[in-house]
């Protein structure tokens, strides 16, 4: 059965799909118990190929994918309120605030935050982001007008908001910006293919997806500068500056995963991990001082694949909370 942290994302991420557009846009493609996704309507497609603003309320607990203009309005006290928003994985999100009525000092709060909270679980992880976990968060009770736009660093944020009377609310305008080197991920959807590079920065960069899944690394370079491949120490990865990791785990942030395989050479080839947490992260470390990418796909693991273990070139993990 499906762990609690499970559930909570792929309701959110169902969520995601329900809210592209009001219930005359949804389509649904083929739902099963294991894919209940629905996709955007060629109707709506068409109004925003047509350089149309999409609006809409906001909900108490809403996710959005799409840029436009949402508004929320409180018919009565709304204490614990959230809103996620997604990109695609070469995407940040810019969030600018057209209208603001709330009551500060009444204990109104909006607050945008940079990355996504479940549980008390960030992601990016604190090890991951570039700024500290203080700075992350944008109060608009203590900046006011001084800060009208926030970008994000990756595809994802969220805002949280208290309002206490009806009819005091916010009306917010999401824009999305091209990300030319991509770092920080949560997957929308249960299958794909991506690739990962970190020029010569010292950073580190997690692709999280939400869901037990069969994951193919296909090209990995390490420690290329100027044309050429450095030599690797031979034992393991220990001391070496520039890896990729896999990790698997039950919550949203990578730092309290745990450490599934470890990749310290570069190779052209395909090796192959069922994962059946219910949360799997491709992680990239780079000291900087080299180019490094990653190419990788990945799909859902289903019945048959967890049952077939024996074709796995690396050893499976968390297949109990299957």
């Amino acid at each position: 059965m499906p762990s609690a942290f499970q559930f909570q994302c792929h309701f959110v991420l169902i969520f995601l799909a329900a809210s592209k557009g009001e219930t005359r846009y949804l389509e649904v493609r083929d739902a099963g118990e294991d894919e209940p996704f629905l996709l955007l309507s060629e109707d709506l497609k068409r109004e925003l190929s047509a350089g149309q603003i999409y609006r809409r309320s906001l909900r108490c607990i809403d996710m959005l994918s799409i840029e436009g203009q949402f508004t929320f309005t409180a018919e009565q006290p709304q204490l614990h309120c959230a809103t996620f928003f997604i990109g695609e994985p070469e995407e940040l999100l810019t969030i600018d605030y057209d209208f603001v009525n709330i009551d500060c000092q009444g204990g109104d709060f909006l607050k945008v935050f940079d990355g996504w909270i479940l549980k008390g679980e960030k992601f990016p992880s604190s090890l991951d982001h570039p700024l500290p976990t203080s700075q992350r968060y944008a109060d608009f009770c203590e900046t006011g007008n001084v800060q009208r736009s926030i970008r994000s660093s990756q595809n994802v944020a969220m805002i949280f908001f208290r309002i206490h009377q009806p009819g005091n609310g916010f009306t917010v305008t999401i824009k999305k910006n091209t990300n030319l080197f991509p770092c920080n991920v949560i997957s929308q959807t249960p299958s794909g293919r991506f690739t990962m590079v970190i020029p010569h920065q010292h950073r580190n960069c997690s692709f999280s997806i939400i869901y037990p899944v069969v994951i193919k690394i296909s090209d990995l370079i390490l420690g290329h500068l100027n044309g050429l491949f450095l030599k690797k120490p031979i034992a393991g990865c220990a001391g070496v500056g520039d890896f990729v990791e896999l990790l698997g785990g039950t919550g949203l942030d990578p730092s309290k995963m745990f450490p599934l395989a470890d990749l310290c050479h570069s190779f052209h080839g395909s090796a192959q991990m069922k994962i059946g947490c219910d949360n799997t992260v491709l992680r990239m470390v780079s000291s900087g001082k080299h180019i490094n990418r990653v190419t990788f796909e990945y799909h859902q693991l289903d019945l048959q694949e967890t049952e077939n273990r024996k074709e796995n070139t690396i050893e499976e993990f968390c297949f109990p909370s299957i």
